[in-house]
C-alpha cells in the first residue's frame, strides 16, 4: 500500500466520522459558534462530577442521558452522542450502574441493551453522600479512642471533625426523612 493510498484512506474515514457526529448533533453550534445549550448541559454536568472523582465521561453520560429522547440509549447512540469510543461508553455505564445512577434495561424486540436514569438514582447519590457522613464521623471517634489520654489540645481537631459530622449526620437524618414524606409525591412517578 502506497502512502498516498493510506493518506486517502484515512481522509474518508476521518471525514466519514465527521459526518457521522454532525448528524449526530454534537458539533452543531448556535448561530454565534458556539456549543447548542444541550452540549454546554452535558458538559457542565461531566465537569461537575469529575470534580467530585467520577471520570467526566461518566458525567457526561449522565447529563445525556438526563437529557435525550428516547429516555434509553445503547452504548452506540452514546458513543455517537458524545463522540467518545463503545469501549468508553461500555466502562463508565457499569461505573455509573455500580454507583446505582444508571440501569441497563432491554427493549422489545432488540437485542442490544440500552442505558437509562436509573429510577432510584437520586436516592442512591444522597445514601452514599450520608453514609460518607457516618463514615467520617465514626473514623473522627476511632481517634479520639486512640487519643483518650492524650494532651486535650491534640483532641482538639478531632472533636471538631466529629461534633461537625455529628451534626451533619442528624440533620441529614431529618432531611432525608422529610424528604421520604413529601419530596417524592411532587417527583411523581415518572423517571
Amino acid at each position: 500500500m502506497t502512502l498516498i493510498t493510506v493518506i486517502t484512506i484515512i481522509t474518508v474515514l476521518t471525514v466519514k466520522r465527521l459526518w457521522q457526529i454532525m448528524e449526530a448533533g454534537y458539533i452543531r453550534m448556535n448561530g454565534e459558534g458556539q456549543p447548542t445549550e444541550r452540549q454546554q448541559f452535558i458538559e457542565e454536568l461531566g465537569l461537575f462530577f469529575e470534580k467530585r472523582g467520577l471520570p467526566r465521561m461518566a458525567g457526561r453520560i449522565l447529563g445525556h442521558l438526563l437529557i435525550c429522547n428516547p429516555p434509553e440509549q445503547s452504548t452506540v447512540q452514546l458513543a455517537d452522542a458524545l463522540v467518545a469510543s463503545r469501549a468508553s461508553m461500555s466502562s463508565m455505564t457499569r461505573l455509573l450502574m455500580h454507583f446505582g445512577l444508571v440501569e441497563q434495561v432491554n427493549l422489545p424486540g432488540r437485542r442490544q441493551s440500552y442505558f437509562r436514569i436509573s429510577p432510584t438514582a437520586w436516592d442512591s447519590l444522597m445514601r452514599q453522600s450520608m453514609d460518607k457522613i457516618v463514615s467520617l464521623r465514626q473514623l473522627g471517634e476511632r481517634g479520639l479512642e486512640i487519643l483518650d489520654d492524650s494532651d486535650p489540645r491534640l483532641r482538639q481537631r478531632l472533636e471538631g471533625m466529629c461534633r461537625m459530622y455529628e451534626f451533619f449526620e442528624r440533620e441529614f437524618s431529618a432531611i432525608w426523612e422529610r424528604w421520604q414524606e413529601v419530596g417524592q409525591e411532587d417527583v411523581g412517578d415518572d423517571v
